[in-house]
């Protein structure tokens, strides 16, 4: 059966990234080659892949010479640094969106690159993945929202199912009523 998997912040073929967010690689070709090794170990080419944007930039390459080595459908949320991607390569993505609100066995998920304090439906149970930051929120988690990227998790997407065990884990969204904060309870 098919699954959905969450990513952020690849930067292929980005080499300034590699000192910038201190990964483990001595080039970008070595970091290139792990991130889809690492995808590909993951992802099946029937599955779905929400990458929540920063996926390429730096060099000439057509973002699309990565998607085509990589495994499953990839449905792009925009980042700061799509730009050059969305123009040359769009029609390499299942989809491209700035944000986006999906459910996955019953559970309303918002997709934007970017970290929210608040996002629809926080106070109902709905969980926000978001990448943008590699890794500096992760001492600071903040009720059901997660940092899926790749720097925060070892260089490799999230199933919904590993998303999910997370989700568990984090307290409801505060509530804030008359002065005082209540955890929300569905």
């Amino acid at each position: 059966m098919p699954e959905t998997f969450f990513t952020s912040d690849t930067h292929f073929d980005h080499q300034p990234i590699i000192h910038l967010s201190k990964r483990p690689f001595e080039t970008v070709r070595e970091m290139n080659e792990t991130l889809i090794a690492n995808w590909n170990a993951m992802v099946s080419p029937k599955d779905t892949v929400w990458h929540l944007g920063d996926f390429s930039m730096g060099s000439d390459q057509p973002a699309s010479v990565f998607v085509n080595r990589l495994n499953g459908s990839i449905h792009l949320i925009e980042g700061n640094h799509d730009h050059k991607t969305v123009r040359d390569c769009a029609g390499s993505f299942a989809s491209i969106d700035l944000m986006k609100t999906i459910s996955l066995d019953n559970q309303r998920i918002i997709l934007c690159h970017y970290p929210m304090r608040e996002w629809n439906k926080a106070w109902r149970g709905s969980w926000h993945l978001f990448g943008h930051v590699h890794g500096r929120l992760d001492s600071e988690a903040f009720s059901k929202s997660m940092d899926v990227g790749v720097d925060s998790n070892n260089f490799r997407p999230l199933a919904f199912e590993e998303v999910r065990a997370f989700m568990q884990d984090q307290e409801d969204y505060p509530h804030f009523a008359g002065g005082e904060v209540r955890i929300w309870k569905k």
